[in-house]
């Protein structure tokens, strides 16, 4: 018998020339300079993303008519080495403010050499969504969810000055 899908994991793993602190403050506290503009829930263009570096911190846009959109809290904050985040997003892109309602995805930075760490990401728990679960789980595996994000993100270390390639 076929899983149900809304209980299968996203997962995707990539590798970056970074050191292990690097990778962490790269895709944490400089997620601005690498997060596509197009992928945010705000009612107007994005300007600007941030991930609160702290358990309970939020994950929120700043929109360039002046609001702040939440999508998302810090729901375990281990640097370097790992994190997990609420994803309070819906199905239909709008906000979830019920943490219990949220899928979460979990990032470990794994040290390969000193100048090279894989990252795995795991987007679970679509079943919280209820009935968008598999929607939500369908949009984020697909090429321009997860893959595209951690490309730009991979990218970005690849243009860094902390990244030793």
């Amino acid at each position: 018998m076929i899983a149900d899908l809304d209980d299968v994991p996203v997962r995707k793993t990539i590798t970056v020339g970074a050191s292990l602190e690097d990778a962490f403050d790269v895709f944490t506290e400089e997620v601005d300079t690498w997060w596509p503009r197009t992928h945010h829930i705000g009612k107007s263009p994005m300007r600007r993303i941030l991930i609160e570096g702290r358990a309970g911190g939020r994950c929120y846009t700043e929109q360039e008519d002046g609001t702040e959109c939440d999508w998302g809290q810090v729901l375990v904050w281990e640097p370097p080495r790992r994190l997990i985040l609420a994803w309070q997003i819906t199905h239909v892109w709008g906000y979830q403010p019920d943490v219990a309602k949220a899928s979460e995805v979990e990032v470990r930075f794994i040290p390969l050499r000193a100048d090279t760490t894989r990252v795995e990401l795991e987007h679970r728990l679509f079943r919280r969504h209820g009935a968008g679960g598999g929607a939500m789980r369908t949009a984020v595996d697909a090429p321009n969810g997860w893959t595209t994000i951690l490309a730009l993100y991979e990218g970005r270390l690849d243009k860094s000055g902390k990244a030793t390639t």
